[in-house]
């Protein structure tokens, strides 16, 4: 049994406890719950009925903040991002009945081609507070609207300020990774993926390749470039999906490959 004269001091401390500190206290405590929560929920994204449709969204793991403008709903207490399809690829191809997912709790990812943070900050959302992004970015002034939006409000992403051509010299990025994305318009962006893959991604990792075909070559039909950077993936990896991303990207497709090396 407690002491009596225990419980009565104890009870003396909580009602002059300040007031603004109990408060901050209880925030810190919900922080620490809603994490604990993400680190064991193993749903990568949701379907959310908004404006009569139903929608892709992942739970906000930043409460309150935006990225691009998208609209923040809140169903039994938790918020949740919707996820455009139209200005992200990877929500485009979900939208195109993409099979292979391998962005969960605790994954890590090597993301090329960063720009403002759109996609990074749902794969963000994706992975939780365990799991790391290292986004990857050479355009300074795209770069600063990356951190300022998305890189400071997320601990769980490491932005690299880098050229993806130079992987070498990525000196924030630590062991290996379980995804790498790659989404750069370059003429050789399969050649840069490729070497990124060799240093860092694990064997039997997974590989999400954006194929811009205007960016490759104007003269040539986009379904047969396409075909032309699979048939370079193939000596390393096994191919498992390739979506078009039409309506939602002209001239764009997303390859899904399996490393073997």
């Amino acid at each position: 049994m407690k002491d009596p004269v225990m419980v009565i001091e104890e009870k003396v401390e909580i009602e002059m406890k300040d007031p603004v500190m109990a408060k901050e206290e209880e925030k810190v405590q919900t922080q620490i719950e809603r994490e604990r929560s993400l680190e064991e929920d193993n749903q990568s994204y949701f379907w959310i009925k908004s404006e009569g449709e139903q929608k892709i969204s992942t739970e906000n793991l930043v409460p309150g903040n935006q990225v691009y403008k998208e609209k923040l709903i809140i169903k039994k207490g938790i918020e949740y991002r919707l996820w455009d399809p139209f200005r992200s690829k990877l929500a485009a191809s979900i939208m195109n009945k993409l099979e292979n997912f391998p962005f969960k709790n605790k994954t890590k990812v090597l993301y090329l081609g960063a720009s403002t943070g759109t996609t990074v900050s749902h794969i963000s959302d994706i992975v939780g507070p365990s799991g790391l992004v290292f986004a990857v970015e050479h355009a300074s002034r795209v770069a600063r609207d990356f951190l300022d939006r998305v890189a400071t409000h997320r601990s769980n992403i490491m932005p690299i300020l880098q050229d993806a051509r130079k992987p070498k010299e990525y000196f924030s990025v630590f062991g290996k990774v379980d995804v790498v994305y790659v989404d750069i318009a370059q003429p050789d962006q399969t050649q840069i993926a490729i070497d990124n893959c060799d240093m860092f991604l694990k064997k039997d990792g997974f590989f999400f390749l954006v194929i811009k075909t205007r960016s490759i070559d104007v003269t040539k039909a986009p379904k047969r470039i396409v075909e032309e950077e699979i048939e370079k993936l193939r000596d390393k990896f096994e191919i498992l999906e390739s979506i078009d991303l039409h309506p939602y990207d002209k001239d764009h497709a997303m390859v899904i490959a399996k490393y073997k090396n």
